[in-house]
Parts: C-alpha cells; sequence; structure tokens
C-alpha cells in the first residue's frame, strides 16, 4: 500500500520542536503496529518526544490512536457500576490485592487489568500467581461474566487490547525512554479506555522507589492522565502518594500475598490498611456509591469473602498453603537508635536480585523469594534487633542482595517525623 507519510518526516518534526498532526499520529501508530515503521524509527520518534515533548491535544490524539489500534471491550451488560485503579508502580505495593475485592464488597465492579514487574518494581500478575492454581488469562468472554457474578476480576489484558501500546511498551523498555511523560501518560491510559470502565482512581508514585522521582513529574503526570480520562467520558481522580519507603513489611510475591490477606482479615500494616481505604473511598465515590464504608467492609469479613470469591473464580485456592523459601538470611541492626529511614529503591533491587523479579519480561520470577522488613521508620532498635530479612530459593543470591540493600535501613538518634502518606489530590 501506499503511505500517507514517511517515518523520517514524522521524526524530523517532532526533533525539530513541531507539534505531530492528527494525520501524522494516526498514521505513524498504525504502520507501527502493523510493521510499516521501523523499531528503530519509533525509537528515534520516542526519544524526540522525550526530549521535545508533547502538548495536550497530540497526547489526546496519541492516546486516541494506541486505543483504535485494538478492540475496546464493552462493559454495558454488567448491572454493578464500574470502577478501576492504576497504580505507577513501587515497592511493596500490593494494593491492588486488598483494594479490588474491599470495593467489589462495597457494590462496584472493579474490572482491574493488570502488569507484570519489571526491574524493582513489583507486577500484581507475578504476585497472584503465587496462589496455587490462580489464572490470570482470562478471555473477554470469561472476564465480564465474573465482574457480573464476582463483583470483581484482576487478570492481564487481552492481546487485542491496544495491541500499539504492548508494542511500544517493550521497545521503550530498552531505548531509555521509559521516562517520557506523553507516552507514560498514553500507555496507562488507552489500556484504561479501552478497558471499558466508566471511573478510575489513579495511584501516581512519587519518591525514590517511584519512576516519578520528583513531585513536579508526578503532579504533570497526574493530571495528564486525568485529562485523558476526562476528554475520553472516563471520571478519573489521582492521589500523589509516598514512595520514599515500601509500603507494609513485605516486598515479594508469595510474601506480599500474605500481607493483602492479613488486611483482608481486619489486621495488615497501617500504612496500606491507610492507603487502601484512600483509594477504596475514591473510587467508590467515582462510581457513583459515597455512602459505602470500606471500613467496615474489612471489619465484617464482606472484604475477605469477596476476596476468596475471586481467587475461586480464578482457579486458585485461598487455603492453600504459600510457597516458602528455601534459604533465609537476617541483617541485625549494630547499634540502638531508631529507624530513620527505609530507602523503597535499594530494598526493591534487592527483592530483584533475590529472584522476586525480573530483568526482561521474558525472565521467570520466584514465589518465595523477597525481603520482610521487620522494622519500620519511627520503630525504636536495640542492638542485634533484626531490621530485615532475605528470602530465596537460590542462596549464592545472598549476597548480591545484601550489597544492594545495605545502608537502605538507617537507625539514628531520633525518630523522623512522621511522611504523609497521601501527597496531593488532582482531580
Amino acid at each position: 500500500m501506499t503511505e500517507a507519510f514517511t517515518a523520517v518526516d514524522v521524526i524530523r518534526t517532532k526533533r525539530d520542536g513541531g507539534a505531530l498532526s492528527d494525520a501524522q499520529i494516526d498514521w505513524v501508530v498504525d504502520a507501527y503496529t502493523r510493521g510499516a515503521v521501523a523499531d528503530e524509527q519509533m525509537s528515534a520518534l520516542a526519544m524526540a518526544i522525550l526530549l521535545r515533548g508533547m502538548v495536550a491535544n497530540e497526547i489526546a490524539r496519541w492516546t486516541a490512536a494506541m486505543i483504535a489500534s485494538g478492540e475496546r471491550l464493552d462493559l454495558t451488560t454488567v448491572s454493578r457500576p464500574t470502577v478501576d485503579k492504576h497504580s505507577t508502580g513501587g515497592v511493596g505495593d500490593k494494593i491492588t490485592l486488598p483494594l479490588t475485592p474491599l470495593v467489589a464488597a462495597c457494590g462496584a465492579a472493579v474490572p482491574q487489568l493488570s502488569g507484570r514487574g519489571l526491574g524493582h518494581t513489583g507486577g500484581t500478575l507475578d504476585k497472584l500467581e503465587a496462589i496455587p492454581g490462580f489464572r490470570t488469562r482470562l478471555s473477554n468472554e470469561e472476564f465480564v461474566r465474573q465482574l457480573q457474578t464476582t463483583g470483581a476480576a484482576i487478570c492481564a489484558a487481552g492481546e487485542g487490547l491496544a495491541p500499539a501500546d504492548r508494542k511500544l511498551y517493550a521497545l521503550r523498555d530498552v531505548t531509555g525512554t521509559v521516562e517520557a511523560i506523553p507516552l507514560i501518560a498514553s500507555s496507562i491510559m488507552s489500556k484504561k479506555i479501552a478497558e471499558g470502565t466508566s471511573a478510575l482512581v489513579l495511584d501516581v508514585k512519587v519518591g525514590t522507589g517511584a519512576f516519578m522521582k520528583s513531585a513536579d513529574d508526578a503532579r504533570e503526570l497526574a493530571r495528564t492522565m486525568v485529562e485523558l480520562g476526562k476528554a475520553h467520558d472516563v471520571a478519573t481522580v489521582a492521589l500523589l502518594t509516598d514512595m520514599t519507603t515500601p509500603l507494609g513489611y513485605a516486598i515479594g510475591n508469595g510474601v506480599e500475598v500474605a500481607e493483602s490477606v492479613d488486611v483482608l482479615g481486619g489486621g495488615g500494616p497501617a500504612d496500606v490498611v491507610e492507603l487502601t481505604l484512600a483509594l477504596a473511598r475514591e473510587m467508590l465515590d467515582a462510581a457513583g456509591l459515597p455512602d459505602a464504608d470500606p471500613a467496615a467492609a474489612l471489619a465484617d469479613g464482606r472484604a475477605m469473602d469477596s476476596w476468596r470469591a475471586l481467587v475461586r473464580a480464578q482457579g486458585g485456592d485461598p487455603d492453600a498453603a504459600l510457597p516458602t523459601a528455601a534459604e533465609t538470611e537476617y541483617v541485625r541492626a549494630d547499634r540502638d537508635g531508631y529507624v530513620a529511614g527505609a530507602d523503597a529503591y535499594p530494598l526493591g533491587v534487592a527483592a530483584w536480585l533475590l529472584g522476586a523479579g525480573r530483568a526482561r519480561k521474558e525472565d521467570p520470577v520466584s514465589a518465595a523469594a523477597g525481603l520482610v522488613l521487620h522494622k519500620r521508620p519511627g520503630d525504636q532498635v536495640r542492638r542485634g534487633d533484626v531490621l530485615y530479612e532475605l528470602r530465596t530459593d537460590d542462596a549464592g543470591r545472598i549476597p548480591a542482595a545484601l550489597a544492594a540493600a545495605g545502608g537502605a535501613v538507617v537507625v539514628a538518634d531520633a525518630a523522623p517525623e512522621r511522611r504523609p502518606l497521601v501527597l496531593e489530590r488532582i482531580a
């Protein structure tokens, strides 16, 4: 076929600081998806976008072109109001696991399409696959039916959903263009809009353990995504949340499932409960259920019942034992004092090196590997107290993990000031 544009002309437009036209965007996204634009050409365009940026109407059109590259799910047959949540990723961020069944227990339907971990940040699908039998792949028909019957589903996006994003995401990861805010925003929102949800709450992480290290960058990303959602008739709100310290005590796959079940049972770490409830309230309000009480659903067992129903619906056994690691290494305090900090990034890298994460998408992960904190910022410690433990099936991984985590947990004379978990709300 005769192409409407050449890739070189599109690249030059953005390289020289120009705005891409609607026609250029529609063509280049479609041509890349069908192979008429080569990886090296899209790499050059992605780098030009990273360096030159995009204006609002360019980002909106790019997102629309990504959605148009595939199918769009129809959730109109689901009788409950639909609302989803997306996190930009962090260390110990298991919030999707307790949050999804909790919001379903309060009357909404949660169509949660999730991803796998890469590098120091964990992936929801990897965590769920620590549960014996749990299926993370559902057909569109199974997905919609489960929303109707159970009120929640957590699974991988189907192959037909925004295929342009799947191809471009893999390319960005190996070309140093992951941080391009227009491409992050369009990647996230194209999938969320294509899944058919009516409302969306975004958890945009800020700090050392997040992709967005500065509040200004996180705020720009959040505002961009909120505007994209509204432009596509999806009620969207974003919370900026702290990712300087890992969420909870557990970092890994099976260990994060166990901690999530504790939350669903009415216990669990205070910060995980706080963020779960904050996001649940936002989701229920966006779904038109502002009077629902998620704290009560945690306390009276409805959230746990919803979790068990979700796990069973996807082939898992909610009563099965989670995998345990063969090797454990303890790291202890060398002085008395208070934990002054626990840096999320090196702790996440350590868990990854233990086998909990992957360097490439095709790498396997260990369900049992991970890192478990025994102390968090503000806790008093005595010399010899365990600060954290490393878990792995391969003892040969421990030295590199110890080196990565060294110095991440700091003991000082005084306790630090408490940092707020939710930093800002953008709507």
